[in-house]
């Protein structure tokens, strides 16, 4: 529900960005007190399960702001971009105002899955290419949208800035714990992409997007996996899209309902949530 006071815009953020603040607060704590590469190390592999599901939940922040406040807001982008890779509006640029408006023509979409001469891409050459360049897509987005670039420009340097001087300091220490996980976690985004969209070529929005009625994967993602409650109401905040979704999955065709990736399908999963997906989408 929303938050009628306080900081954040709606109660079901509470948790998840206290979670994600401390996880970068510990990063900050190994970062100046650990000295022992094997340490840093198993601390780097540790985390990055955790970071490479904070994706969603900066994506979701992406579309729908956590606090009231702009500054918290900024602030929170600032630990998003170390642990994820995607610094304040990359996604709204990228995703909100170009994938989501064009992601059922491949000739414009710019996490498009469709090469230049109409084919579909694989799945390695798709996610690297999006990567490699989706801060200049970015970019070229942000031309019809100047509050929004300038934004995603001043808030990039700062965190180049802010990385370039842990580099200066203590190089292993800043490459394990924030300039790795930054790059995976840029290349997992975009992956993820891939897996929700490739190979869906349709003008209709309930054909449009794979979906993954998984509990653990979506507690973990924000309910990511509800993909077509959010490309049809993209600004309706993560906890609302399993009630949305529910509404419409009769119109979603079976075969668009997949499992999650590693390691959520290796979880135990409630047998009655994915009966009752697939009684709906029936």
């Amino acid at each position: 529900m929303a938050s009628r006071s306080g900081l954040f815009r709606y109660e079901a953020d509470r948790i998840p960005t206290l979670v994600i603040v401390a996880m970068c607060l510990l990063d900050v704590v190994v970062y100046f007190s650990i000295n022992n590469p094997y340490i840093v190390v198993i601390w780097m592999i540790l985390g990055l399960g955790p970071k490479l599901a904070i994706c969603a939940w900066n994506h979701h922040h992406q579309h729908v702001l956590t606090f009231r406040s702009k500054f918290l807001n900024r602030a929170l982008e600032v630990v998003y971009a170390l642990l994820t890779g995607i610094s304040t509006n990359v996604w709204v640029l990228h995703h909100v105002l170009g994938h989501h408006v064009n992601y059922l023509d491949q000739t414009k979409d710019e996490s498009a899955w469709k090469d230049r001469k109409g084919r579909e891409m694989g799945m390695w050459r798709y996610t690297f290419t999006i990567a490699i360049t989706s801060y200049w897509r970015a970019f070229q987005v942000g031309r019809n949208h100047r509050r929004y670039q300038r934004e995603f420009l001043s808030a990039g340097t700062v965190v180049v800035a802010l990385v370039a001087t842990l580099m200066w300091f203590k190089p292993f220490n800043a490459a394990c714990l924030f300039l790795i996980p930054m790059v995976l976690g840029l290349i997992e985004t975009c992956w993820a992409t891939y897996f929700h969209h490739a190979g869906l070529d349709t003008d209709n929005h309930f054909e449009a997007s794979n979906n993954v009625m998984n509990r653990w994967y979506n507690v973990f993602t924000g309910n990511l996996g509800y993909h077509t409650a959010h490309h049809i109401k993209p600004g309706l905040h993560w906890s609302k899209l399993p009630e949305f979704h529910a509404t419409i999955a009769h119109k979603i065709p079976l075969h668009l309902y997949r499992e999650p990736c590693p390691p959520f399908r290796w979880f135990p999963n409630k047998p009655e949530s994915v009966a009752r997906s697939e009684k709906a989408a029936a």
